[in-house]
């Protein structure tokens, strides 16, 4: 099979593995396919201990209340509403 990548995507994958964070191009579309492959829309498995965390730092008092908390997301992803 041949697949073709965006210049970007080549890039990024290039750095990827000049990082040393995969071994070959070959490793690093292989690690993103077996990501997929292994997540679906409809598992959220992966978020319960996150989910746990959050509802345990909130027992402790450690919250904030929601509006602050949405403006701080929007701060980190540079966003302006």
């Amino acid at each position: 099979m041949s697949v073709q990548l965006s210049p970007e995507q080549q890039r990024w994958l290039e750095a990827q593995v000049a990082a040393g964070h995969f071994s070959s191009l070959e490793e690093a579309v292989a690690v993103a396919i077996s990501d997929l492959m292994t997540t679906s829309d409809d598992d959220l498995e992966w978020a319960k201990p996150l989910v746990e965390a959050g509802l345990a730092e909130l027992e402790r008092g450690e919250g904030i209340p929601g509006d602050q908390a949405m403006k701080d997301i929007l701060s980190t992803l540079d966003l302006k509403r």
